[in-house]
């Protein structure tokens, strides 16, 4: 079922192999076992990828039911254990309706395990996973995935921020070299090399340094400086965020140490992509 999942949810043969850290013939021959003994097509296939039939739309549902139940079970005798609490880092914006689709599910899935929430600063892209703070993580990509595992959630339309008086404010849309001589915010020595470079439109900038969101703001209302950020979040009246046509998506990403096989976070994730789902 974990394998169909997969397939399912990826749409692609290679990607769930990837995602389920195994070689793609095995999970092949899985999935056509899984036909077999259902007795009907799961998938249809194509060069570009699978589309779920009209009994795999049956039996996705029916799937992502048994394996939350399972892992409901396994948490469930995981606190009978001792091990009752999941530590959760947010990056960013904890309002995101994602978040709380996420929490409002995971908390009638899992009512006896104590959820831990770490707001994370802007430095620390991974909000404390690798220093062990928190067991899983809702973040952003790009950083260094070294001995991480991350699951994309959603990608977002990605803006250029201007107090509302300035005259770029009032175009539909920008371009990243329209801002090469504007001053932007920055984070701390050390922050992770992806991470900074993304943000600032990849390449080189100065600017005020910053560690959280809300710094990022008075950054641009007490000093015009510009910074790039998701678009369709509220902003101060003051401020205004215009699209750029030119920079890539940022996406909403879980990320969790690889090899950590702690059920309450495997029913985390799999809550997280159905909750983040547009």
């Amino acid at each position: 079922m974990r394998y169909f999942v997969a397939v399912a949810e990826e749409r692609h043969f290679g990607r769930a192999a990837a995602r389920l850290h195994m070689s793609q013939p095995p999970l092949s021959r899985a999935i056509k076992q899984l036909e077999a003994d259902v007795g009907a097509l799961l998938f249809t296939r194509s060069s570009t990828g699978v589309a779920l039939t009209a009994v795999g739309t049956v039996l996705l549902d029916e799937a992502r039911a048994l394996l939350d139940h399972a892992d409901h079970v396994r948490a469930r005798v995981s606190a009978a254990a001792g091990v009752a609490a999941l530590t959760v880092g947010i990056l960013g914006d904890g309002t995101d309706p994602g978040v709380s689709r996420l929490a409002a599910v995971y908390r009638r899935s899992h009512p006896g395990i104590d959820i831990r929430i770490r707001d994370a600063d802007l430095s620390d892209p991974t909000c404390g996973l690798r220093a062990g703070l928190v067991d899983v993580a809702l973040t952003r990509a790009p950083f260094d995935e070294t001995a991480l595992t991350v699951r994309a959630l959603r990608a977002d339309p990605v803006g250029v921020v201007l107090r509302a008086d300035d005259p770029l404010a009032r175009r539909d849309r920008l371009r990243l070299a329209e801002l090469n001589d504007r001053r932007w915010f920055q984070f701390p020595q050390g922050t992770d090399p992806l991470w900074q470079s993304y943000w600032n439109g990849g390449r080189p900038r100065e600017g005020p340094v910053v560690r959280a969101v809300q710094e990022c703001l008075h950054a641009v209302l007490w000093n015009g400086t510009v910074g790039l950020a998701p678009l369709g979040h509220d902003l101060p009246a003051d401020l205004a965020a215009v699209p750029l046509i030119d920079m890539a998506p940022s996406r909403v990403v879980a990320v969790w140490n690889e090899g950590d096989s702690n059920p309450l976070i495997r029913s985390f994730v799999r809550i997280a992509t159905a909750a983040y789902r547009p």
